[in-house]
């Protein structure tokens, strides 16, 4: 099982963070020790002073598969749940800078929050899911995914051109604008279409 990661997948997202719109989808990769079930508290590491909530749409895939076709890719697709993407931004800041990969900004431990997955066909479109993300009680983050820029199915069909897609890969689509920093204490809500999903706290 892998984690594969989408990022600047919304065009606010990439704007506020001051990046350009790619024209391919900018993939990165998180280990399975990134994940963290079932709400448990998150602690905050010791290596970053800048640590910032990401909410997703996750899919799960259900096939193995190699260079797939986009016109085939929903069949890949079996479940859809919810996601936060742990971001050290101070260390990727640093890590851009020196112009060097920033995977230690993003696959740390316990970087991929992840909910309880569903079955595609509870939905009527995942297409356009509505999701958000509520810190202390505030909504932070609110984001539809007809706004991705890369679909799940051009996700899945890019993807599987360099890697091999297998049964149980989580896919982190991209976050909405409205990302910032955390704070020791804070708790995290986070609802796809109004149905309640995450909820812990920053330990």
């Amino acid at each position: 099982m892998k984690i594969i990661c989408v990022g600047r997948n919304y065009g606010k997202h990439a704007k506020e963070l001051g990046n350009p719109i790619p024209e391919k989808p900018v993939l990165f990769l998180k280990p399975d020790s990134a994940i963290l079930r079932n709400n448990k508290p998150f602690f905050y590491p010791h290596f970053t002073k800048n640590l910032h909530y990401e909410v997703e749409v996750l899919v799960r895939t259900c096939k193995v598969g190699k260079n797939i076709a986009e016109k085939f890719a929903s069949r890949y697709i079996g479940e859809v749940g919810l996601g936060i993407d742990f971001t050290a931004r101070d260390l990727q800041e640093e890590c851009k800078n020196a112009g060097l990969p920033w995977e230690i900004s993003k696959s740390f431990d316990n970087s991929a929050a992840v909910s309880e997955f569903f079955p595609v066909t509870d939905y009527k479109s995942i297409g356009e899911l509505n999701f958000r993300l509520d810190v202390n009680g505030k909504t932070v983050q609110n984001g539809n995914t007809r706004d991705l820029i890369f679909s799940f199915e051009k996700i899945i069909a890019y993807a599987s051109q360099f890697m091999t897609i297998k049964t149980g890969d989580i896919i982190f689509s991209g976050t909405p604008e409205g990302v910032g920093p955390l704070q020791i204490n804070d708790h995290l809500e986070g609802y796809l279409e109004d149905k309640k999903l995450l909820d812990f706290y920053i330990k």
